[in-house]
């Protein structure tokens, strides 16, 4: 692992535990070059993921930025940071286990809105928000009034 301070490449590893959500590793590294400390998280990967965006474009599967998007759809939200990275890994399982390699980019959107309507209905909405590219106002009033059954949007 290279030392994000000086580059050497060869760290010694000091400390390994399980990290708090026990799906990757925690290490506390060393380097003997420049004597920083640093940690580093290890995660299993089942399979190697690429992302077929609408344009057709593809690009490898970037976990950090799925969990960077999902948390700013929870910034500011009352919902515990370790529920937030069981979700993040769930997700990330359930698109490994979808069995393909190649994953729509729309499939992945829609698997994180299910996820977020089931854990906090204002983080849906904020997700939705970018996932849908609401334009307009009336593109919020009628995406939540499909959330509440029963009501009609004002016209």
């Amino acid at each position: 692992m290279r030392c994000p301070f000086c580059g050497n490449i060869d760290t010694q590893v000091k400390d390994s535990r399980p990290a708090e959500d026990h799906v990757s590793i925690r290490r506390r590294r060393f380097c003997p070059a420049c004597g920083g400390r640093f940690t580093t998280y290890e995660r299993v990967q089942l399979r190697d993921l690429v992302v077929i965006k609408t344009s057709g474009r593809r690009e490898d599967f970037d976990r950090d930025k799925l969990e960077r998007s999902i948390r700013i759809a929870l910034q500011k939200r009352p919902i515990d940071p370790e529920r937030v990275d069981q979700m993040i890994s769930g997700v990330v399982r359930r698109l490994e286990s979808l069995g393909e390699t190649d994953i729509q980019s729309k499939q992945i959107g829609e698997i994180v809105m299910e996820t977020l309507a089931r854990i906090d209905t204002v983080a849906y909405v904020r997700f939705a928000s970018v996932y849908k590219n609401f334009q307009a106002a009336d593109d919020f009033d009628k995406f939540v009034s499909e959330l509440r059954p029963g009501t009609q949007p004002e016209k």
